[in-house]
């Protein structure tokens, strides 16, 4: 007999931790007849009571609140919806633009490049190493197919 009294003695004081959890948990709006400090305070004093006043009257249901389900928070009207980065239109115009500054960029380096590249070709060609004339060929003029060097 001694442990049915515990059992209901343990089981009366979860019933009160969870109903004072929710009271001082619920918003303003969600809250009846009473303030919160009033509920608090009957939940406190009237244990069994209060608890099961509490989750009968205290509370406000929600439609489509599943029994025993946890409450789903809707946001307010007046804060919008806090967007995620890839659903963010400002977000992913502004990494459509980087990514176009980015890819001119390369390619003007990439055009640099070649032409740096391209003048030191023609550099090349047009005056031999020692610094003398190629043979066969006017100043300014490329070199013709016999004087290339074998690869």
């Amino acid at each position: 007999m001694l442990r049915l009294y515990v059992l209901l003695f343990v089981a009366q004081i979860v019933l009160a931790v969870c109903a004072l959890i929710s009271c001082l948990s619920a918003e303003e709006g969600e809250i009846r007849a009473l303030p919160r400090f009033g509920w608090a305070l009957i939940i406190l004093f009237f244990p069994l009571v209060g608890s099961i006043a509490w989750f009968l009257a205290g509370r406000e249901k929600k439609p489509g609140r599943a029994a025993g389900g946890a409450a789903r928070r809707t946001p307010t009207r007046d804060r919008p919806k806090p967007l995620a980065p890839d659903d963010d239109p400002e977000f992913l115009k502004s990494i459509a633009e980087r990514s176009r500054r980015d890819d001119q960029e390369l390619f003007r380096r990439w055009e640099e490049d070649l032409r740096r590249r391209e003048e030191d070709l023609r550099r090349r060609e047009t005056d031999p190493p020692d610094g003398s004339q190629p043979r066969g060929t006017r100043e300014g003029e490329p070199p013709r197919e016999e004087d290339r060097p074998e690869v």
